[in-house]
């Protein structure tokens, strides 16, 4: 069962995006997930595309609003895989707020944030993850602001499922991303990938130098050890880790709320609409 839609995808020649497709696309084909029992919802950004060249059901909503969408449809429903997926200025800028209050829900959802450390739609300002002193096309003397740690933030808050990844090594996205869909509660997974036209210095190059995986340091990670964890969330520079970082067991909004641990089902009739009649009227 394919995830991929035959299109050609708006995004640059060479963006990080298009391999980010194909490994989300070959991770939900090769987990199995039910296209039936799967939705994906964005917000805005070349990130958020995502779903618009992916053979999925999906909200595309506002800027840095994913997360809220995402908390409805799952409480609607809570049989559905949802994701909620964006970019680091999406997610982390707009989005911050979401991001902070959904940890502390721990609603069932996975996040999945293209982390190219630079807003990439509109034309290569700093984003939240940008490095402090980095030029970018409109801070010419360079980012004067302190660069946002979303995983040390997400690990200090105790979210359920803090990870990283790199869209340059399939296997290594399959690892982490399938883990965090598998996890219960609120997944986080920053993917580090490049923006190759508006962000010259967080290259493949710079990636594949200083990437490595806590697992492989010395075979003896314990993701369930919150100092070390921070630690290595905090580690940025010659040496960049990534992997499951941390997990932590623990009730989900579902479980915990009064009405939605009896467990519900508030969408039980599902049936196929035709609507192009409608949309023919935006044309």
């Amino acid at each position: 069962m394919s995830f991929l839609r035959e299109v050609d995808p708006a995004w640059c020649p060479g963006c990080g995006n298009f391999p980010l497709r194909m490994n989300l696309a070959s991770t939900l084909e090769e987990m199995g997930v039910d296209k039936s029992h799967f939705v994906m919802v964005t917000g805005i950004g070349q990130a958020a595309k995502m779903p618009h060249y992916l053979d999925i059901s999906f909200f595309n909503g506002l800027h840095g609003r994913s997360l809220p969408v995402a908390f409805a449809i799952k409480a609607v429903n809570p049989e559905l895989t949802v994701i909620a997926e964006s970019g680091d200025g999406d997610m982390y800028g707009e989005g911050g707020n979401h991001f902070i209050h959904g940890i502390r829900r721990n609603f069932d959802v996975t996040v999945l944030i293209h982390d190219n450390q630079i807003y990439g739609l509109t034309k290569g300002q700093g984003s939240p993850t940008t490095g402090k002193g980095q030029k970018t096309s409109s801070q010419l003397q360079g980012v004067i602001n302190e660069p946002l740690n979303p995983l040390a933030l997400a690990i200090t808050m105790d979210a359920a499922f803090v990870g990283r990844t790199f869209t340059g090594d399939k296997e290594h996205f399959f690892k982490v991303v399938s883990a965090a869909i598998n996890h219960k509660g609120f997944s986080v997974v920053d993917i580090m990938q490049p923006c190759v036209t508006f962000n010259k210095v967080n290259t493949l190059k710079f990636y594949k130098e200083r990437l490595y995986d806590v697992s492989e340091e010395n075979g003896n990670y314990d993701p369930t050890d919150k100092p070390n964890a921070l630690k290595k969330a905090l580690e940025w520079g010659e040496k960049i880790p990534m992997g499951v970082l941390y997990l932590n067991e623990k009730e989900t909004y579902h479980e915990l709320h009064p009405v939605l641990k009896k467990k519900i089902v508030l969408a039980n009739e599902r049936k196929q609409i035709d609507i192009s009649a409608e949309m023919e009227a935006f044309r």
